[in-house]
């Protein structure tokens, strides 16, 4: 099925400018569609079909941007924040301006962030009816003990109204500080946090390894990102 755009949208949905900049350039004559000069913001563009040049470098339309993320410690999963630095100011290429992170981890918590435009699916991995599995690495302060894994198990009391779902803890190590596998299926405020303050530890580290299918990618240092894969997209949308 073919789309049409007008021009102007199709160079602020890619990010070229605010549509307002993005007019004024076109009346100037510095876009050219299929090779000729056009100043006409309004002029329909097919995005799979016509070729658009802005300063003589062409800008592809791209409809869905998957993006994963090694989110860092000390950034905001916003899409804005007039004090700190978000997840969005990382990604120095974007080619929509309306990607969002998908879910929230903590400012000082690292790890995959799926950064994307498909609200569909988001709504898919974040909805609770889902229950998608999220596993996090966590450094705790002390002990964890089997008698926690049984409690998480059941589902523990952090001050909400129901108890949290049953979550999976694998222990890697146990001493004065403690790294565990915890895998939830909700995604609520800080919850990995007051999971084990319920249980009178201390989360000192916490970092997300996987969110249903997808696993962060352990090329990428924090900071970095990349493309979903073909492969990686599928098994999200199964």
């Amino acid at each position: 099925m073919s789309m049409q755009l007008r021009l102007d949208k199709y160079l602020a949905d890619m990010g070229v400018g605010a549509r307002s900049e993005i007019k004024a350039w076109i009346r100037k004559g510095r876009v050219t569609l299929n090779g000729e000069v056009c100043r006409k913001p309004e002029s329909k563009v097919e995005p799979s079909v016509d070729e658009v040049l802005f300063d003589d470098s062409r800008v592809d339309y791209v409809e869905y941007c998957y993006i994963m993320l090694h989110k860092p410690a000390g950034v905001v999963s916003a899409t804005s924040d007039n004090v700190s630095r978000t997840v969005l100011d990382l990604i120095s290429d974007k080619q929509r301006k309306d990607l969002f992170p998908v879910g929230r981890l903590d400012k000082d918590t690292e790890g995959l962030l799926l950064i994307t435009n498909d609200g569909g699916l988001a709504h898919r991995l974040l909805s609770p009816k889902k229950h998608v599995d999220k596993v996090y690495y966590a450094k705790v302060k002390g002990e964890v003990t089997r008698e926690d894994a049984e409690a998480f198990a059941e589902g523990v009391d952090i001050g909400e109204e129901s108890l949290t779902l049953p979550a999976r803890l694998k222990i890697i190590a146990s001493g004065e500080v403690s790294e565990a596998e915890l895998t939830i299926q909700e995604g609520k405020f800080h919850q990995v946090k007051r999971m084990f303050a319920a249980v009178g530890k201390e989360v000192i580290y916490l970092k997300r390894l996987s969110m249903g299918s997808l696993s962060l990618d352990p090329g990428l240092q924090p900071g970095e990102y990349r493309e979903l894969t073909e492969e990686e997209l599928q098994l999200l949308r199964d």
